[in-house]
């Protein structure tokens, strides 16, 4: 088997995304509105002399694996004493005849400055479409953490000592929470259409069932690598949840990330945004930061504007009812519906994915199908985010993307 080196491979285009999440401040605090109605502080937290154990599925396969590590808000280096990948054999266990070390510019131990991100060498893996890999860090040092991916629907592993080819993660505790790892792609000689969803929890996939991969993204993939409309195709998710357009809170705001989480991926060809509901219901609880439908739109425009000038087909899904859930309320409801309005008549948007449409009870459409409801009013279920996925490929069909 070919393998490129560093060079070499970083000038060519088949190196594809095949796994994402998108980073945001662990220690980002709180605004003192939500955190009096009991959202908690982020609790500091640090590992030294601990292997964490990450496990993540991949949506494409190719000949060579890279991972993306990040220190994006850290306000100091961080050293990674040990890095390696290997297929997983579920709950934390790995397949030992897979497993690799990752090095970064040819070396074993990586120190990575406050605010940059480093993409790893080629890994000589070879990966099938939706194999679960794990990587496994070890911190020898005090190692804070800063920048972070939660809740990530993804149980991953703790254990003491330098544990990185451990075949399996026997007395380990245990995370639902991303650090540092930022991504992975393949290499492939064969082209990959890359679809990247971008949004917030309902994106992120928050209630769905840990460790069953039920976000709509994941289903939408299956759903593509069935079909094969797409060709080879990778569906990507660049969703945080609590996200929002125009503030920073949980993460940086979706203004802000997108050419990094959604335009900068490897190789994208497709991008569905869905986006907007958290901008109405936080001001709810925080009036300063209310916002209104028309900067909703200026900034989807802006986004579908970014995405249309660099040959992107672009979806966008509208406004998912929430009525009920906590942070509603009649002006926020009113400012949904003329956002979708908005969605639904823009000749812009290559391909509008009715997300409203396909969730809402249809005797109270203000409201979820309590089929599609995971219990809070706002994210779906596993039946509902199915639904979606269903509703994002035909959109893809009937646009012919």
């Amino acid at each position: 088997m070919e393998v490129y080196d560093n060079e070499d491979y970083s000038t060519r285009c088949n190196w594809y995304a095949s796994w994402r999440v998108s980073q945001h401040d662990y220690n980002e605090m709180p605004a003192p509105e939500i955190l009096a109605l009991g959202f908690p502080a982020p609790t500091p937290m640090s590992f030294e002399n601990q292997t964490l154990r990450q496990t993540f599925r991949l949506s494409a396969g190719g000949d060579c694996v890279r991972i993306k590590l990040s220190n994006l808000f850290g306000a100091e280096p961080v050293t990674f004493s040990g890095v390696r990948i290997a297929k997983s054999l579920g709950n934390g266990a790995i397949d030992p005849d897979s497993d690799s070390y990752v090095t970064f510019n040819g070396e074993c131990v990586l120190v990575l400055a406050a605010g940059a991100e480093r993409w790893s060498d080629s890994v000589p893996l070879p990966t099938m479409k939706n194999m679960d890999l794990v990587v496994s860090i070890y911190f020898a040092e005090n190692t804070k953490v800063a920048t972070s991916h939660s809740p990530s629907r993804q149980t991953n592993y703790v254990t003491y000592g330098n544990t990185l080819s451990t075949a399996t993660a026997a007395g380990a505790h245990t995370l639902e929470s991303y650090y540092w790892l930022a991504g992975a792609d393949v290499f492939s000689r064969q082209k990959i259409n890359v679809f990247v969803a971008f949004g917030d929890s309902i994106t992120d996939g928050f209630c769905s069932t840990v460790d069953a991969n039920r976000r709509y993204p994941d289903l939408l993939d299956e759903m593509l690598q069935s079909a094969g409309t797409l060709g080879r195709v990778s569906v990507v998710n660049s969703g945080i949840s609590g996200n929002r357009w125009l503030r920073d809170g949980v993460g940086p705001n979706g203004s802000g990330r997108f050419e990094r989480d959604a335009l900068d991926v490897a190789c994208v060809t497709h991008v569905a945004i869905l986006l907007g509901i958290n901008d109405l219901g936080v001001g709810v609880w925080i009036p300063a930061q209310g916002v209104t439908a028309g900067q909703i739109t200026a900034a989807l425009a802006t986004a579908i504007a970014a995405a249309k000038s660099k040959g992107l087909n672009v979806l966008v899904g509208t406004l998912t009812p929430y009525a009920g859930c906590g942070y509603d309320s009649a002006a926020g409801e009113a400012s949904r519906q003329t956002v979708n309005a908005w969605i639904r008549t823009n000749t812009a948007i290559d391909a509008v994915i009715d997300f409203d449409l396909a969730l809402r009870d249809p005797d109270n459409p203000t409201q979820l199908l309590a089929a599609y409801d995971s219990g809070d009013r706002l994210h779906p279920s596993d039946a509902g985010y199915l639904q979606m996925a269903r509703t994002a490929a035909a959109a893809l069909s009937k646009a012919n993307l």
